[in-house]
């Protein structure tokens, strides 16, 4: 089976996930995982599919005529064994945090910056903002999980994120 990553962009109306899954499901395949929104009138995703090595180009194929629809990028997966999974390795740790605070330009460099400094992989980074309650202005929010390696000190790498929230006044949650 081969596993493949679409990134999909469409103007926002109903019927698209159905469209994108009728195509996955005619060629043989099945939807794996996915993040789909909306986001100011246009839909987004990231899918992860799998399908018999032997109907990729057939799935390629249904995909490229969502064209107008949808637009639809297939990214090569990386096969059955992923990193970390071969015998004898060890799966990193996740460590889950979440970033609360007056919304700024700037706080997602501050944070990655953080975590690439630490030579941390991002599994998952989800953000939005919303109104304050009572208070007014607008809040930013972010909730964000890294592997950490075994053997790395995440103890430290807490500590420099909660440094980093005290300096640009945000709270931090880890958990």
């Amino acid at each position: 089976m081969a596993q493949l990553v679409l990134t999909v962009v469409g103007d926002d109306r109903a019927g698209l996930v159905n469209a994108l899954a009728q195509a996955v499901s005619g060629a043989g395949g099945n939807w794996e995982q996915s993040e789909l929104a909306e986001l100011a009138g246009a839909f987004a995703g990231i899918v992860l599919v799998t399908v018999p090595d032997d109907r990729v180009d057939e799935l390629t194929g249904a995909l490229q005529s969502l064209d107008g629809l949808l637009r639809v990028t297939v990214h090569g997966g990386v096969g059955s064994t992923l990193a970390g999974d071969e015998v004898g390795s060890e799966r990193p740790d996740t460590l889950s945090f979440t970033v609360l605070g007056n919304d700024r330009p700037g706080i997602v460099r501050d944070v990655t910056t953080a975590i690439a400094a630490h030579a941390l992989s991002i599994d998952a980074f989800r953000s939005r903002t919303l109104e304050a309650p009572m208070a007014g202005g607008t809040l930013f929010e972010a909730s964000v999980s890294v592997s950490v390696p075994r053997g790395v000190d995440a103890e430290a790498i807490t500590a420099a994120l909660e440094a980093l929230a005290g300096e640009i006044q945000v709270d931090l949650t880890v958990g």
